[in-house]
């Protein structure tokens, strides 16, 4: 246990899981719980980039009464493994065993949380769980997985422009080397072309829940939603997903050189979960 201050107490340590074991961290609820959070985190660098937003939020949620619970996937932060033994199915085989550690530790509703590719996961793990969840939270959530990994593939490009490598034809030759069965380093990372392929497949819009209402945030300089956020939302809402879009006005925090915080965000995340509760 550890906590001082203004800090609220958590809980560390670690669940035995396929391949080795899964670092978590539990915050338990202020006074009597309302219910818990399950987080799921972004990928890669996006992770450690959003690791102090991930915390203030958690510890946000336990003062309105939830508990939180963090695990860090397969070859993610603390677990173990390599980044390179990460797999799709594994990280959805994670998120389960962390719902199933809730179930048994704690009361009450639990919301899935989800930040990037993380929202991703959520969903996807939503559609095979054998259990419900009480509602979404996904905050940033990546519209195409294809788009996501172009993104994430240049850059090795632009690693490789600054190493003066010579210069290959993009994007499309990187995905040539995954599809031929090559392992890419990018970034510090080992992509594997079983995880890129399971990525590549990934639409929002084309992982609509039922029965399960979500609520999704986005942060940009405007405090509007964007227009493929906005194209996403009615492909869920049409067909008949109960999804809810809020924008607030910030800093991308899971990309950004300087680390940075977004209080809107979290206020608003915090006033959704409550009003969701009521």
């Amino acid at each position: 246990m550890s906590g001082n201050g203004s800090r609220v107490p958590f809980d560390a340590f670690f669940l035995p899981a396929a391949g080795g074991e899964r670092f978590c961290i539990f915050h338990p609820a202020n006074g009597a719980p309302l219910g818990s959070v399950l987080y799921v985190h972004p990928f890669a660098e996006e992770m450690n980039k959003s690791r102090r937003m991930a915390a203030l939020q958690a510890r946000a949620f336990c003062r309105r009464g939830y508990n939180v619970l963090q695990i860090d996937l397969l070859g993610c932060g603390d677990s173990s493994g390599d980044f390179g033994d990460a797999r799709w199915n594994a990280w959805n085989d994670d998120v389960a065993l962390a719902a199933d550690w809730l179930a048994r530790h704690a009361e009450g509703p639990v919301h899935l949380w989800g930040l990037r590719l993380g929202a991703l996961l959520a969903l996807d793990h939503l559609r095979q769980a054998g259990r419900s969840f009480a509602g979404l939270l996904l905050w940033q959530p990546v519209i195409s997985g294809a788009q996501f990994m172009t993104q994430f593939l240049r850059l090795r490009l632009g690693s490789e422009m600054l190493s003066g490598a010579a210069a290959g034809s993009g994007t499309e030759q990187l995905r040539a080397q995954l599809a031929a069965g090559r392992a890419l380093e990018i970034a510090g990372y080992e992509l594997t072309p079983q995880l890129a392929s399971a990525i590549e497949r990934l639409d929002l819009a084309a992982l609509p829940p039922e029965n399960v209402p979500s609520h999704w945030f986005e942060v940009n300089a405007e405090g509007k939603p964007s227009p493929g956020l906005r194209r996403a939302g009615q492909t869920w809402s049409s067909a008949g997903a109960e999804v809810e879009l809020h924008a607030v006005r910030g800093e991308p925090f899971w990309s950004s050189v300087e680390p940075c915080e977004c209080a809107e965000l979290i206020g608003a995340t915090c006033d959704t979960l409550s009003l969701a509760h009521a």
